[in-house]
């Protein structure tokens, strides 16, 4: 009997040893695996070595440049050697990790026969009406007509024009350096014409340290797909004043043609309100003078700062922009008591309006070269040129954000390894990706059209990845949540396998080292 019970109770033991490793093998070999493969972090694969590679790209700015010579512009001998190309490449000197060159690429040509004819006229106006094309030159493109040193086209002590299209007027030289000297006086026209430093700093205001760009000039609207304009009458007292201002018809006939000639670098949403017992909190003075009201500059931030309580709240993906008309408190010379009419001239608020636009988008006057007369804006208030200067800066402050964005949102990724990366957050970043490469290629070729959208797109879809709301699931979990989640559910099963394999260990170490009986 008590064979036979040692007998048992030694098969229950290897019973139970078989039963624990079962269950380890199980643990180890199924159960971890599948525990890490359902438990682990998705990250669709990134372009991670393209994106360093934004920093170090270097862009070239091409602008075409036809240059036209009429008879008797140069020497005879220069005029035989056209047609020719000329290109012109300097390095604009901007402390910035992207290095910037602005490339003159000039196509040297003879005046055909009515662009002989148009520039023998009087005055320069004609001469820009008779040339009028049916077809618009591309934008960035520039057409510069060379004419005689003697020609009436310009008053005699201009050397050249600047034209509101896309075109210059540049008087030639009898010289045998003709071609040098004139090539000098078409790159100084062209470069008031598309880019200079001041237009570029400006535009990459938010990149460059303070003491290349003085936080104290005015920083013009960031880029955007779209911007929203409000116009604003505040009346202190309306029983007192009666205003009445025709914003409708002023934002048809001065407002809405200019916007319609910077149609091309975004959408604009125009609205108009009448604010009812808005106090400034200063008292604005009278000027004799001008017979008009007028504030300080140091009271204009107590007057902007708190106007903007009173207004709708902005949206996010519109940069806004206020524009305030206020009418003074009519009781200083109302007597009678009843509500005094007044009529707001549009004429004048709207010249103020049109100016304060064009320098929050940037629209700065050209810094013109020596003795060169520059034409007036067209009707809309816009050259087609200052659309192509603002469009070449937009392009260049929209590959700057995305490629930062990208960078940013790649060293992110790249710190904090629980993040998910869905396959919609890579797409849009292999797509910001490809649309920085094309918009930097696009500028080189010059075509300036196809660049801006593709540096849109390239904003747009950076800013989509990075500010998508997956990416903030697990970005603030810390690794002692995942302890107090998974020591639970794994110590419980943990701890009696463990010991079950430590003691087997035992017995089998004991058994090795015990001598074996020899007869």
């Amino acid at each position: 009997m008590a064979a036979a019970g040692a007998a048992a109770t030694d098969i229950e033991v290897v019973r139970g040893k078989r039963a624990a490793l079962f269950f380890a093998a199980v643990a180890i070999v199924l159960g971890l695996p599948l525990w890490w493969k359902t438990t682990e972090t998705y990250r669709a694969p990134l372009p991670y070595s393209q994106i360093s590679g934004l920093n170090a790209l270097q862009l070239r700015l091409m602008v075409p440049v036809t240059v036209v010579f009429t008879r008797e512009s140069v020497p005879l001998v220069d005029q035989e050697k056209l047609p020719f190309t000329v290109v012109h490449e300097r390095e604009i000197p901007l402390k910035y990790k992207m290095k910037i060159k602005c490339r003159f690429q000039k196509a040297y040509r003879r005046a055909l026969d009515h662009e002989e004819e148009a520039l023998s006229l009087n005055s320069v106006q004609e001469a820009e009406a008779t040339l009028a094309e049916p077809q618009e030159q591309p934008e960035g493109s520039l057409t510069v007509y060379v004419i005689s040193e003697r020609s009436s086209l310009l008053p005699q002590d201009m050397m050249s024009y600047i034209g509101p299209k896309r075109t210059a007027v540049v008087r030639g030289l009898m010289h045998r350096e003709a071609f040098n000297i004139i090539g000098r006086r078409i790159i100084q026209v062209a470069q008031a014409m598309s880019l200079t430093e001041d237009v570029l700093a400006a535009a990459l205001a938010d990149h460059l340290p303070e003491d290349k760009w003085s936080s104290d000039k005015r920083r013009p609207l960031k880029s955007s797909l779209g911007y929203e304009i409000t116009f604003s009458l505040l009346n202190p007292d309306p029983k007192s004043h009666d205003v009445h201002w025709d914003i409708e018809g002023a934002v048809q006939r001065y407002v809405q043609p200019f916007l319609n000639a910077l149609s091309a670098a975004g959408n604009f949403s125009v609205d108009s309100q009448i604010l009812y017992y808005a106090v400034l909190g200063v008292n604005p003075r009278f000027d004799p003078a001008s017979s008009s009201y007028y504030l300080a500059a140091h009271s204009l931030p107590h007057v902007i700062n708190p106007g903007r309580a009173m207004h709708s709240p902005d949206m996010l993906w519109q940069p806004p922009s206020r524009f305030q008309v206020y009418s003074v408190d009519p009781k200083a010379y109302n007597a009678s008591g009843l509500p005094v009419r007044v009529e707001v001239d549009m004429v004048r608020v709207m010249e103020v309006f049109l100016a304060q636009l064009r320098l929050l988008f940037g629209i700065a006057q050209p810094h013109v070269p020596p003795k060169c007369l520059l034409s007036g804006p067209k009707s809309e208030g816009l050259m087609s040129w200052e659309l192509d200067r603002l469009l070449w800066a937009r392009s260049v402050e929209n590959l700057a954000t995305a490629t930062t964005t990208l960078t940013s949102l790649a060293q992110l990724l790249g710190k904090i390894s629980n993040i998910v990366i869905k396959d919609n957050v890579a797409s849009e970043v292999y797509r910001a990706v490809a649309a920085v490469q094309k918009a930097a290629e696009e500028l080189a070729t010059g075509h300036l059209a196809s660049a801006f959208l593709a540096s849109q797109k390239a904003v747009t879809s950076s800013e989509r990845a990075f500010f998508d709301p997956s990416l903030l699931h697990l970005l603030y979990f810390p690794d002692d949540q995942k302890f107090a989640i998974y020591i639970p559910l794994f110590l419980p099963m943990a701890v009696p396998i463990l010991l079950s394999l430590f003691k087997i260990f035992l017995e089998t170490r004991k058994s090795w080292k015990k001598p074996e009986k020899i007869d």
